[in-house]
């Protein structure tokens, strides 16, 4: 029998065999790397058209946040330098209020002692190009202008503005400066004993304008206080335990905090409060969450004060914030924190996050109060509050979507009230003051102006809902002249909030 030549049956099976092998090959892997850390680096090192890690890595970080709950997330480095300049009490960029109508960037106001206004910048100025670049009629958004316009303290940036009755644009060279944001919006007296604050959300000068401004309000004889935390999103937990303290005896449980890796941590005042003989009305509605709950839980649990309005946000969630390397930075949920009382006033996640953010949107009257007995708790005094979605208010406002506010909102986004205030401020004689401002007189101009923006809009309201109107075009019109505290100080003669707190306090 002759020699057979098996050489390419063997070299055929060899081929087979590494096919099906190749299948199945494991590439190893550090033992101390996390699975995760692992496939990203084998997908980096081994995949057949290679991988991009940092292409892909923000959406990887924000997937993973999404498993937890609606309050811990990562915050990319840009985002993340905007929400530290805010939360500080300032930033760097060129000091205006601003407004986008018909697709251009309209100056509101430029901000007292800021650079804008060193320079001569008008209120009613539209900035059409920016550093060489047109903006107009380009489909603006805010984070566009925000992006144009701050900047490192000391750079310059170069603006082209159309002013009326000017045949050329003008051309400045801003130098960009620290720019302050205040977390009081407004500080008056509404009448010779009771005293009005607005504070629009808990920041690192939080403190010091509050301080500043009760005592302002001391000086001019106040014995009673209205304090203002609708639609404040929260902030720092510092500033919303000072602000308790002010109000209380030392030795107050004010609030505390645990989580399964987070001892409890019980928080009290710590001296007799500046402001503890001050009768007090808190106004909160869907808008307030946070720490704006923590003092209005605090105060209602120590019977300290009314609380009026809707019932908040429900946001009973501490988040510690952790820097990356980077500059980016996730914020995650490490602890709850709970009432005097011992309630939690953290709603539900429900669904989906679009379902927890709307959630207020579902309510009714009658769900206010439909609240199991477990979630029942009681004050200092033995009245009962209630947990598991928000701070219930003692006095409920309602207030009903009807078709005459249906057509005050499309005047809203319509824009129409910015641009017709800006024009006719012009007309207004600044060295009268705000109380020389006729609603009624400004009402009939507005209705010629809407008129020429849109012939076939009918105006016709209810008479609640057209004084609302009026007074918040007078007040726009105010602040754009003089400034926000002027502007609340209108809006507060028609608010029912305000008007509730009042009678409640008298």
């Amino acid at each position: 029998m002759k020699n057979r030549n098996y050489q390419p049956i063997i070299y055929s099976l060899i081929l087979i065999v590494g096919i099906y092998l190749g299948q199945y090959y494991i590439i190893p892997t550090d033992k101390e790397e996390g699975k995760t850390d692992s496939i990203i680096r084998l997908i980096e090192e081994n995949y057949v058209d290679g991988f991009d890690v940092e292409k892909h890595e923000e959406e990887i970080l924000k997937s993973i946040m999404k498993e937890l709950d609606p309050h811990s997330i990562y915050i990319p480095k840009k985002e993340q330098t905007y929400l530290e300049e805010d939360m500080q009490g300032s930033f760097s960029g060129v000091g205006i209020e601003f407004n986008i109508i018909k697709d251009s960037l309209v100056v509101v106001a430029p901000i007292s002692g800021g650079p804008s206004e060193r320079l001569g910048i008008l209120s009613g100025d539209r900035i059409v190009e920016v550093d060489g670049k047109n903006i107009a009629s380009v489909g603006l958004i805010n984070k566009d202008v925000i992006e144009k316009l701050r900047g490192e303290k000391g750079s310059e940036v170069d603006i082209k503005i159309y002013r009326k009755g000017n045949k050329n644009l003008l051309d400045y060279t801003i130098e960009r400066g620290d720019i302050p944001t205040y977390s009081v919006d407004a500080s008056f007296m509404i009448d010779d004993e009771i005293g009005y604050i607005k504070v629009n959300r808990f920041s690192a000068t939080t403190n010091q304008e509050f301080y500043e401004g009760t005592n302002k309000l001391l000086s001019s004889g106040m014995k009673k206080l209205v304090l203002d935390l609708r639609g404040n999103p929260g902030g720092y937990l510092g500033s919303a335990i000072y602000i308790c303290n002010e109000f209380l005896d030392e030795g107050e449980l004010i609030v505390y905090t645990e989580g399964k890796y987070r001892k409890k941590e019980e928080i009290f005042s710590d001296k007799e409060g500046s402001l503890k003989q001050i009768n007090l009305a808190v106004l909160i509605d869907e808008g307030s969450a946070s720490a704006s709950e923590i003092v209005s839980g605090c105060i209602q649990d120590l019977d300290r004060g009314i609380i009026i309005g809707k019932r908040s946000f429900g946001k009973g969630l501490v988040q510690e914030e952790i820097k990356l390397a980077d500059g980016s930075a996730v914020r995650l949920t490490t602890q709850r924190y709970y009432m005097p009382s011992g309630r939690s006033i953290q709603k539900p996640y429900g669904n989906s996050e679009l379902e927890y953010n709307l959630e207020h949107y579902t309510r009714d009257k009658n769900k206010e109060l439909e609240v199991p007995d477990s979630l029942k708790y009681t004050t200092k005094k033995g009245r009962i509050v209630f947990g598991g979605g928000g701070v219930t208010p003692d006095s409920i406002m309602f207030s009903e979507i009807t078709l005459n506010y249906i057509t005050f909102n499309q005047i809203l986004s319509n824009n129409w009230i910015p641009e017709f205030s800006l024009q006719y401020q012009s007309r207004v004689d600044k060295s009268k003051g705000h109380n020389f401002l006729d609603r009624d007189l400004i009402y009939s101009e507005f209705e010629k102006y809407v008129k020429t923006k849109n012939s076939d809009f009918d105006l016709t309201m209810g008479e609640k809902e057209e004084r609302d109107l009026k007074n918040f075009i007078k007040a726009t019109i105010a602040k754009n002249i003089w400034d926000k505290n002027t502007y609340f100080k209108i809006l507060s003669e028609e608010d029912e909030y305000i008007l509730k707190a009042v009678q409640v306090l008298d």
